[in-house]
């Protein structure tokens, strides 16, 4: 049998992960036995617990991992700093999260075991969503919070992308919000005479007006449906085949309707927020989908196919 090479620090890491539980919930354990259920041999066992043993908590004196080995035998104890609650941010639970699935992939791991139950229990605790973003606060953030808490009325320049333009306007902020990686701002937009939401990084400058709305209560929009019904978003109909309708379910549309022509094609609206979105939402639905209207975008998924061929170096004989 060819020997095997060194193996990455990275697996060693998460073949850690996952042994430490097992073998804290059984306190002791044979060499042998262990290095046959997680699949090593005993010399590469005994390196990465020898490396266990050797991590802690500052300043390493009785805050280290309890491992050790004597006669053929490995013991462990469950160490004060495991029994310490952990307080996590969304980022670094999620970072945990994925962590510990992917060594539970790993040969020896056990989903009914001490590991699989606590992630069972974290991924309950962080809910559903399996996307978490660290957002940095832009700086005009803190400017608009302000002003939704005093009600000062700013004027804004704001820019549209969908129509390349950008537009004065005086607007009552709010609320701040994030939502899909981005900052937004919910604020009375005395142009429109409607609440609307704006980008952050779209706004390319404010200044005070000197006036003062008086407050009313908001309520922060709901994710899968804030930006429906906004006329800075542009509507786009497609035809696209009903058992690919899970691609866009985190989108928010307007209306979905089954083709009364084509049983098994949907009618599908939804807001876009420029061409190239759409282009690319194009290329993952594939020619089976059909963009109605606007009639100056039917030929766009085409156009789109073509660019990334071009990409390539790959010719196209559609035209």
């Amino acid at each position: 049998m060819a020997k095997r090479g060194p193996r990455p620090a990275h697996e060693r890491l998460k073949r850690l992960l996952v042994m430490l539980p097992w073998l804290m919930q059984r306190e002791e354990v044979p060499v042998s036995e262990m290095a046959a259920h997680f699949s090593l041999t005993e010399a590469e066992l005994i390196a990465d617990l020898e490396r266990a043993s050797m991590c802690g908590l500052p300043p390493f004196v009785d805050e280290m991992i309890d491992v050790y080995i004597d006669e053929g035998m490995v013991y462990a104890g469950v160490p004060r700093l495991f029994t310490r609650p952990l307080r996590l941010t969304a980022p670094e639970g999620f970072g945990l999260l994925a962590a510990g699935r992917s060594a539970m992939q790993l040969p020896g791991a056990d989903p009914a075991g001490p590991l699989g139950r606590a992630l069972d229990k974290l991924a309950i605790e962080l809910g559903d969503d399996g996307v978490v973003v660290d957002l940095d606060r832009p700086e005009v953030a803190d400017e608009l919070a302000a002003a939704a808490a005093s009600g000062q009325r700013l004027r804004m320049s704001y820019w549209t992308p969908s129509r390349d333009e950008v537009t004065n306007r005086d607007v009552t902020p709010r609320a701040v919000f994030t939502d899909g990686g981005h900052w937004y701002l919910l604020a009375d937009d005395h142009r429109s005479g409607e609440e609307r939401n704006f980008r952050i990084d779209r706004i390319m400058a404010i200044e005070a007006t000197g006036v003062f709305d008086a407050a009313r209560e908001v309520v922060v929009p709901d994710a899968r449906t804030w930006f429906i019904g906004d006329p800075d978003f542009e509507r786009v109909t497609l035809r696209m085949p009903t058992d690919m309708l899970w691609m866009i379910e985190r989108y928010p549309t307007d209306s979905i309707t089954q083709d009364e022509s084509l049983a098994d094609m949907s009618i599908v609206v939804l807001a876009v927020t420029g061409e190239q979105w759409l282009s690319r939402l194009l290329l993952r639905l594939g020619a089976s989908a059909v963009v109605l209207q606007p009639e100056r975008w039917s030929s766009l998924a085409a156009v789109a196919a073509q660019a990334v061929l071009r990409r390539y170096g790959v010719e196209s004989n559609e035209t």
